[in-house]
């Protein structure tokens, strides 16, 4: 008797099994591609499919191919789309022993693709020991920095960052020119969506100075915590 072959997934289906696999709600797929929640609902059901002019964007939302989506193609497939995107082969820096850098403008700051282009999501970094010098006397100056930012196509290796971060500790510079260049710097590096820091210091000559530096307004539809740092008190 000849074994009946298995029925191809539909496009729906398809963009059911991406959209699961990439956590992502009807609603937030909706949100992401611009079109109405019912739009996703119908393309899943296969009521409709998507335009022609969506398929790349929902591709690239669902880390997949356009060919996968229409066709199925076996080396578009979400899993494999997910493991190059978060290749690490080109990394220098992390799981190797790694000397101080000797100013931050030598500090090599390397990036690794983001494994979910086009959701919009927050990644924080808080360095609670940051260390710089005064440019002047030359003594140590102490901050709480805070990070934040939304992934476009690239998250910054953390190891990296915490080099990049150690190398101020014999960087003379004001509070407002430690805590602005790193915000510059990471800009440069992984041009994302939406970044922010929080320059957090302790007082030197009786007055706390904090910074604040952010590239616009926060993008709409993503969870921004509270910094969580509160204003410096003394024992009060």
């Amino acid at each position: 008797m000849t074994p009946i072959a298995a029925a191809q997934p539909t496009i729906g289906q398809r963009i059911l099994a991406a959209r699961t696999r990439s956590n992502l709600s009807q609603d937030q797929l909706a949100k992401t591609l611009h079109v109405h929640k019912s739009n996703v609902s119908h393309w899943e059901r296969d009521a409709n499919q998507p335009a022609l002019d969506l398929l790349p964007k929902l591709a690239d939302v669902l880390g997949t191919t356009v060919e996968w989506l229409i066709r199925g193609d076996e080396e578009g497939t979400p899993a494999d789309r997910h493991e190059a995107k978060t290749d690490t082969s080109g990394l220098t820096l992390l799981g190797r022993t790694t000397a101080l850098p000797e100013s931050p403008e030598a500090a090599t700051l390397e990036r690794v693709p983001n494994p979910h282009p086009g959701t919009r999501y927050l990644v924080r970094f808080a360095a609670p020991e940051f260390t710089s010098l005064c440019p002047l006397t030359g003594q140590p100056d102490f901050a709480h920095l805070v990070i934040d930012y939304v992934p476009r196509d690239w998250l910054v290796e953390s190891k990296s960052l915490k080099l990049y971060l150690g190398a101020f500790r014999n960087h003379g510079a004001f509070h407002e020119a430690c805590t602005v260049a790193i915000a510059k710097r990471l800009e440069a590096e992984i041009a994302p969506e939406w970044l922010r820091i929080g320059g957090y210091w302790y007082p030197r000559g009786g007055i706390p100075i904090d910074v604040f530096y952010a590239t616009g307004p926060a993008p709409e539809g993503v969870w921004v915590p509270d910094q969580g740092v509160a204003p410096y008190r003394g024992r009060g």
